[in-house]
């Protein structure tokens, strides 16, 4: 058995995100993202193979998706982005850790 708190503050500055993978699996990770004030650079876009589920479990962010507006996102909002769906993060809260839960999974039954 392993105990963790998936909101304890990370105490770090730092210019990346930090980024650590809870669970990986057959045909899945599990990871917990940690921004503070982070957003993509400017002109890169996420275009990932799997499916993801993304929920907030704190903070706040605005994510961006290609030829689509910005999806604002507070505590408990969650969203699916399709495999190949190209994204960005736009915004995070730079007064409070935004922590971020992301399931990539391959999507076999899902009409996602």
């Amino acid at each position: 058995m392993i105990k963790q708190n998936l909101l304890l503050p990370q105490n770090e500055t730092s210019a990346e995100e930090a980024i650590e993978t809870l669970v990986d699996g057959r045909g899945f990770r599990l990871e917990k993202i940690v921004s503070l004030g982070h957003v993509s650079p400017a002109g890169f876009w996420y275009d990932q193979p799997q499916d993801e589920w993304l929920t907030l479990l704190q903070g706040s962010a605005q994510l961006e998706f290609d030829n689509e507006p910005i999806v604002k996102m507070k505590q408990g909002d969650a969203l699916i982005i399709k495999a190949h769906q190209r994204h960005r993060v736009a915004w995070t809260d730079p007064n409070q850790e935004t922590v971020w839960l992301a399931l990539h999974f391959e999507s076999t039954s899902l009409d996602v």
